[in-house]
């Protein structure tokens, strides 16, 4: 795989056919590479669940083709009976992953344009939702781009970045969010060293993130997510780039666990902590972080997944939240495809905001 197929990678597609979405199973990476295909709203469910897909811009774009998909197998006559349908599949889905707003984002622009105008017929409904959908990717591939570039104006030829968790091309649509600006200034010539936290317990950083970033040629050295202090303290790292779920009005931010962290120690060590992500991501009704649900996930994940042998005895409890909330104090910007939103967030985001509509 050349470096230009990781940084376009191609991780959610409708399928030619327009009746399913074709996704690669992140499950089965590094090792495997396969495709599986998603026609039912358990299937969706099933997959945004499992994390086959995840990442919540990469998530926000399979429920959005997802939606439309399903549309197409709703068998009635009755626009109101339609729409019904339509809402039913849009709550199962916003369902599986809670804390990631992409998904709820995505359905929402979904059942909107099936909602108006009223006067429109089913078969006008599921011609709009077929156009928004496509919308949604290439908004995202237009999104990811531009993060990339506000990113990149931070960075010079030789700094080390760390980052936390995946937030590249199999998150996203095209070069990502966190490691956009890095493998946007590879294309160009640029060296970065980066660190890549494994990211515990599903290791997304290890399994997904060494693995974009090693195929584009980039040089990554993957370390424990408790390695990330001494690392900072040898003096290798200038920036912190972490994606993002959910970003509450007031600036504090929802991503992987562990990336609170993350943060806390780039504020000792005095590293600039940025978090990278589109303004979908932003959610003026969401206070503080606070108010952010936090997903808690199955404890065999902890115990035993990916080992032969569990590593933990049976009537061992854990405790598996799948995101932390990372206080708005400990940012020093967030990088979006508008710009570099610095404190105070709450009305730099709402400039921001305003001025995109």
């Amino acid at each position: 795989m050349s470096s230009q197929e990781v940084t376009h990678i191609d991780n959610v597609r409708l399928s030619e056919d327009g009746r399913s979405v074709v996704i690669i199973d992140q499950t089965l990476l590094p090792n495997r590479t396969e495709y599986i295909t998603l026609k039912t709203a358990e299937d969706f469910y099933d997959a945004i669940l499992k994390l086959k897909v995840r990442g919540a811009p990469a998530i926000g774009i399979c429920a959005g083709y997802g939606m439309y998909c399903l549309a197409r197998t709703i068998r009635t006559e009755d626009s109101s009976v339609f729409r019904a349908k339509l809402r039913e599949y849009g709550d199962y889905l916003n369902s599986s992953r809670p804390t990631a707003v992409n998904l709820s984002w995505a359905i929402h622009r979904m059942e909107q344009v099936a909602e108006s105008p009223a006067s429109q017929t089913i078969a006008e409904m599921i011609d709009r939702m077929s156009e928004e959908c496509v919308r949604i990717h290439e908004e995202d591939m237009r999104m990811c781009e531009k993060i990339s570039e506000f990113g990149l104006s931070l960075l010079k030829d030789g700094d080390g970045i760390l980052t936390h968790c995946n937030a590249g091309p199999l998150a996203t649509s095209r070069y990502g969010t966190a490691i956009g600006p890095i493998l946007l200034g590879n294309e160009r010539g640029m060296k970065f060293r980066v660190f890549a936290d494994e990211t515990r317990p599903l290791l997304q950083g290890a399994r997904l993130t060494s693995y974009e970033l090693s195929k584009a040629g980039v040089d990554v050295t993957l370390i424990c997510d408790n390695m990330a202090s001494i690392v900072m303290k040898n003096g290798w790292v200038s920036y912190c780039f972490v994606g993002c779920d959910r970003v509450a009005a007031n600036g504090d931010t929802a991503n992987k666990i562990g990336t609170s962290g993350v943060a806390i120690l780039a504020r000792y060590y005095g590293i600039p902590f940025y978090v990278l992500g589109p303004t979908s991501t932003i959610d003026m009704n969401c206070p503080t972080g606070d108010s952010i649900q936090i997903e808690l996930r199955d404890e065999a994940e902890i115990r035993e997944k990916f080992y032969k042998e569990p590593m933990a005895l049976p009537e061992v409890k854990c405790y598996n939240p799948a995101f932390d909330v990372t206080n708005h104090e400990l940012i020093t910007g967030i990088i979006t495809e508008h710009g570099i939103i610095r404190p105070p967030f709450r009305e730099n985001f709402e400039k921001i905001l305003a001025a995109a509509r």
